[in-house]
């Protein structure tokens, strides 16, 4: 595995990096040994980006660059760093050049929109209360309540910044739709996986947490991509 990337998994809104607790597991199995998984602050694009570089260029070599949901933003954002091969997005935003997740989101509303909640600090909240149903409806019911306890809230703001050069312009790129997502409406995630042209794309029958319900399938295109890049 020594001639693959390093692969750098980067999480989105309402979780963190555990997230990819069943993906590390099943890239594991195929062998991979370096993993990493950025924990993001989620206070503004800015600070994301800056937080996933600084790992990047710890790694001292190529990277693979896997981003869900937010997390696809960010490494848009940060995936220029000179050590970047390639991107993966899991039913993930990916911005243009100017384009933010909030005006993204704006095109097609997604299902779950309505169960969003701002606190009077400005983190916007998922209700833990309708956690499963929006985010991971095909987890189990104990799953979903785990994953809305220990969600992590952005800050609202994070969700109007936006991308300045995106990486995927200029970097080879896969993408992963989630069919049944109620997060980031799969129209939206039709549509910037198609103008991405990218190296392969895959639809899978899944909720927004895709990297949790499928993570064989989400293994299997991240290590696609790490035998093409490397």
């Amino acid at each position: 595995m020594s001639a693959k990337p390093t692969i750098v998994l980067v999480h989105g809104f309402w979780g963190g990096a555990a997230h990819w607790a069943k993906t590390i597991a099943e890239l594991s199995r195929k062998g991979y040994r370096d993993i990493k998984a950025v924990e993001l602050p989620l206070t503004s694009l800015a600070d994301d980006a800056e937080r996933t570089r600084k790992m990047v260029a710890q790694v001292g070599g190529p990277v693979l660059l896997v981003g869900h949901s937010y997390g696809g933003a960010v490494i848009s954002e940060a995936g220029n760093h000179d050590n970047v091969v390639g991107l993966v997005y899991i039913a993930a935003f990916a911005p243009d050049a100017g384009e933010s997740p909030g005006g993204i989101t704006q095109e097609h509303v997604p299902e779950a929109a309505a169960n969003l909640a701002p606190d009077s600090d400005g983190y916007l909240w998922l209700k833990a209360d309708k956690f499963h149903e929006s985010f991971c409806q095909d987890l189990s019911a104990e799953e979903g309540l785990i994953m809305g306890v220990t969600q992590k809230a952005p800050l609202a703001s994070a969700f109007g910044d936006t991308v300045a050069k995106p990486a995927w312009r200029s970097k080879p790129s896969w993408y992963q739709i989630s069919s049944q997502d109620r997060m980031i409406a799969p129209q939206n995630q039709q549509r910037m996986s198609a103008r991405m042209n990218a190296k392969k794309l895959i639809t899978l029958d899944a909720s927004h947490a895709s990297l949790a319900s499928r993570p064989a399938e989400v293994a299997a295109l991240i290590d696609e991509a790490a035998q093409a890049v490397g």
